[in-house]
């Protein structure tokens, strides 16, 4: 899903990871949108990056960023249509999913 980090965002996100997903731990950032989401979910914590619970997670966006450029902060190449960036995304995490497996 791409969307901003609103916290109607991050419910939504939520809302769409299965149920069996969910009741495992996971880990944000202090990020104050993610706290109404979250408040009422003892699996989930809010921790810094010097925890080394996010740097998967970061290392992942990273990558997102290096490989396709309309994912880098204050570029030029932004995309046309939210359909093809959902495409290149998609694209994107196939690829790397055969990367590392």
């Amino acid at each position: 899903m791409i969307g901003d980090r609103s916290a109607k965002t991050c419910a939504r996100l939520w809302s769409r990871i299965p149920e069996g997903y969910r009741k495992g731990r996971s880990f944000s950032d202090f990020w104050k949108s993610y706290r109404p989401v979250f408040e009422d979910d003892s699996s989930h914590r809010q921790v810094g990056k010097s925890s080394g619970e996010l740097a998967h997670v970061e290392r992942f966006f990273g990558r997102l960023r290096q490989k396709l450029a309309r994912y880098v902060r204050r570029t030029r190449a932004a995309s046309q249509s939210e359909r093809m960036l959902h495409l290149t995304t998609k694209l994107f995490v196939e690829w790397y999913n055969e990367a590392i497996t």
